[in-house]
């Protein structure tokens, strides 16, 4: 399974080449997650994934809450057997990010 780093995903973002899904419950998603990152709670992953990324070639990075969360990893592997191609898991997920003093999207 292909991961990515911190770093590595900060410049992607900025670059526009990524998008993001967050494994976690809608709940988790609301109260904070990676700017611009998208829901895909682990019973939604085809729904979301065929609504959000219909281009399977396209680059995807999921994340969870931490490195000890599995569910990016589960998610990982459900978007690759769905047919996703370029699919990497941020195993730091929100906890990591939280810890670099980068920010959270809060939804309304």
């Amino acid at each position: 399974m292909n991961t990515i780093a911190l770093a590595d995903l900060r410049a992607r973002i900025q670059a526009h080449s990524v998008v993001l899904l967050e494994a976690l419950p809608e709940a988790s998603f609301a109260a904070g997650h990676l700017p611009g990152a998208f829901a895909m709670s682990l019973d939604r992953i085809a729904e979301v994934a065929l609504r959000v990324v219909p281009d399977k070639d396209r680059s995807l990075v999921v994340y969870c809450a931490s490195e000890t969360c599995l569910n990016s990893h589960l998610a990982a592997d459900r978007l690759a057997r769905l047919g996703y191609r370029s699919v990497s898991v941020f195993t730091g997920g929100k906890s990591e990010w939280k810890a670099a003093g980068l920010p959270l999207e809060v939804s309304p």
